[in-house]
Formats: C-alpha cells, sequence, structure tokens
C-alpha cells in the first residue's frame, strides 16, 4: 500500500485519520507506528453484528445512555485503535466525528482472529488499561465460541468470568446483560 511508504517520520493520529477510508484495511496507531490490519473474515462479522445487537438491545432495556458502535476509531494517550465493539456514553457519539476519546468508553470488545490473537490478548489489554476503559470483553472463536469478560482492576483487567457456549452468562455491567456464545458465529 503505497500510503504507509510515502509517510515519513513518526505517525500521529491526525495523520492516521486523514488516510482515506478503505474497508478492506484497518488503521491503527500504536506508539507512532502505523498498524495496518486485513478487513475481518466471515465469521468474525457475523459473531460482531449479532453481539452488537445484542448489547445494544440489553443497553436500551437498562435504560443505560449508552450507544454501542462497532470498528469506530478510539483515541488513547498513546494512540489510536480501532477495537470491533465499543460501548461509549451516548454523550461523546453526539458529533458526527471521526474518533471518540477513550474516556468516554465503558467497554472495549476484541473478537480473535487468527491473523490477531497477540495484539488481541496481550497488547491491546494494556493498552485499554492504561486508557482507564472499566471493562475488556474478548470473543474467542477456538474451540468454541467463549467470551472473557475482564474488568479493570488496580490499572490491569481481571477475568471476572468466562460465558461458554451451551450455558447463559448473566452480568451486570456495564449494564444488565445475559449471552449465550454459542450462537455468535453460526451461519
Amino acid at each position: 500500500m503505497s500510503v504507509a511508504t510515502d509517510h515519513t517520520g513518526p505517525w500521529t493520529v491526525t495523520d492516521v485519520l486523514a488516510l482515506p477510508e478503505d474497508r478492506s484495511v484497518r488503521y491503527e496507531l500504536l506508539g507512532e507506528s502505523l498498524v495496518m490490519s486485513p478487513a475481518p473474515g466471515l465469521r468474525h462479522q457475523r459473531a460482531s453484528f449479532r453481539l452488537h445487537v445484542a448489547l445494544d438491545a440489553a443497553a436500551r432495556a437498562a435504560g443505560a445512555r449508552v450507544e454501542v458502535l462497532e470498528a469506530i476509531n478510539v483515541t488513547l494517550p498513546s494512540g489510536l485503535v480501532v477495537p470491533d465493539i465499543v460501548v461509549a456514553d451516548a454523550g461523546a457519539t453526539v458529533d458526527d466525528g471521526v474518533s471518540i476519546e477513550a474516556d468516554a468508553v465503558q467497554l472495549v470488545v476484541e473478537l480473535v482472529s487468527p491473523g490477531n490473537k497477540t495484539m488481541d490478548r496481550k497488547f491491546k489489554p494494556m493498552l485499554y488499561a492504561e486508557a482507564a476503559i472499566p471493562h475488556y470483553w474478548r470473543l474467542e472463536f477456538d474451540p468454541a465460541p467463549r467470551l472473557i469478560i475482564s474488568e479493570l482492576e488496580n490499572g490491569r483487567y481481571v477475568e471476572a468470568t468466562t460465558a461458554l457456549a451451551g450455558a447463559v452468562t448473566s452480568v451486570d455491567a456495564p449494564f444488565p446483560f445475559e449471552i449465550d456464545p454459542a450462537g455468535l458465529a453460526r451461519q
């Protein structure tokens, strides 16, 4: 991609947000380095959409003043990321901007794909914790869908529970939510 090779010097959030929209790739800024990853596959997209719909319905039922968004730019103290799903304060999404600030984010969800395992399991949780995002969930697909639900404690995420396929799991935060991850990725 010529966009990355034509740039000189360290990348900034402004530089990344000025890149042309390209649905075949996601751009993220980690420190001063531009990271590009391919657009997610069908299983990932199917599960993301279904989880988004379920989270949105639960938030509305609870009267939570949030908005559930997919693949939106989130500005962190150390860069710019594109979580698969974001639950943000409703007031932070009033403007029709291209990113939201991390301090308005209540929950980030990453769906682990073969090409991003290390980022979603290790690196991104550190960045989200550094930004003090209270909740981090990670959807693993193999060997069966499971949702690992973590909460921020003393600057790091601690696993609160794991929702396993075939059983309904309930959580209270950021709003009451029930999930059986079995049907998220199924065709």
